[in-house]
């Protein structure tokens, strides 16, 4: 889309006075990075078919941003900028929403955990802000998506799919119809979780892929950024998503299978980055499903990957035919990778 005055003096800026480029790879928002004679910032156009009420995500940050302010005043938080009318987002009639926030001198982001103390840095800054807000009244916080991470409904969706879904993809994918069926344990677990009081319901990301975090030039975590998904939750959505996205060296679009294995070296950094912050946090019973976090989140997108496919690719969509079926067995892989590991790993992080 192009970018127009009217989004940009909402922030007192003129489209003829900045520079702007896209940047980032992101499947939701839009984002640019605009550049004057004095600041750079960060526009993202929030998108609202998937956030159907953007100006939750605005309230959450908000509060969560006076509660840090108020608590904890070293704490970097990135704030985005209010409009000139005091408004964290600028809704223009037909474009959406948009918001604008400081571009931080001397940052990155990384897209690809390369070595190991990229995934410490990141589990320990995520663990941190978790930590620093376990005081904060979670109640407080907006549902910015429902159901974002209810496994239980992920499964129903899928047995659904197994009924009405596409007869031809239904009959490909028999292979991984079974072993989703024969983990349905992952299932259960998760649903005993909710109704165990030892496991505390706490202000959680939900997307703690390492682009969410901003890394400075010595390739020390500086924040975390990106809280569009920042609702209640517990801890096996944070750490599951880390463990899903940062121990096998290549991402869910891999073909090659081969490729898939667990970096033991990657999820001890996860562990020690996470629970130096969180090891006052997880009392015993959590600690004790550390590893569970990792198989609820692969799991949880295996699922979601293949119900799409018998959908006939209804909500991811997909580039070229048969793309969610590869994601779909990607992401089997990486969980029987991590089931065969398990031991393994419950031995790494009892030392």
């Amino acid at each position: 889309m192009e970018l127009t005055d009217e989004i940009l003096s909402a922030y007192n800026l003129r489209i003829a006075d900045v520079r702007m480029e896209p940047i980032g790879n992101g499947l939701i928002n839009a984002t640019w990075r605009i550049n004057n004679s004095h600041n750079s910032y960060i526009l993202q156009k929030v998108n609202h078919q998937i956030f159907k009420i953007p100006e939750s995500i605005a309230s959450n940050v908000r509060i969560v941003a006076d509660y840090l302010r108020n608590n904890y005043p070293d704490y970097f938080f990135i704030s985005p900028i209010q409009t000139k009318n005091g408004q964290e987002m600028v809704h223009i009639d037909h474009d959406g929403y948009f918001r604008l926030i400081p571009f931080v001198k001397n940052s990155h982001t990384i897209n690809t955990v390369e070595m190991p103390q990229q995934a410490f840095e990141a589990a320990k800054k995520f663990g941190e802000f978790t930590r620093l807000l376990s005081g904060f009244p979670v109640e407080k916080l907006k549902i910015t998506l429902p159901d974002f991470h209810n496994l239980t409904l992920r499964y129903r969706q899928f047995s659904e799919a197994l009924e009405n879904g596409n007869k031809t993809r239904l009959q490909q994918s028999k292979e991984y119809i079974q072993f989703i069926k024969e983990q349905k344990n992952i299932v259960d677990i998760y649903e005993s979780i909710l109704n165990n009081p030892s496991f505390k319901l706490r202000v959680t990301h939900h997307d703690t892929k390492i682009s969410n975090v901003l890394f400075d030039s010595q390739n020390r975590g500086l924040c975390v950024i990106d809280l569009d998904t920042l609702m209640p939750g517990y801890f096996i959505s944070d750490v599951g998503d880390m463990i899903r996205t940062y121990v096998s060296p290549v991402n869910e679009e891999e073909k090659d299978l081969s490729k898939i294995e667990i970096r033991e070296a990657y999820f001890k950094s996860i562990w020690d980055g996470y629970m130096s912050e969180m090891g006052n946090e997880l009392n015993a019973e959590e600690r004790r499903h550390f590893i569970y976090a990792g198989k609820f989140m692969i799991y949880m997108q295996a699922i979601r990957f293949l119900t799409d496919h018998l959908n006939n690719d209804t909500y991811y969509g997909a580039k070229y035919e048969g793309q969610n079926f590869v994601r779909a067995g990607n992401q089997i892989a990486l969980l029987q990778k991590l089931i065969e590991k398990e031991n393994t790993l419950k031995n790494l992080i009892k030392k």
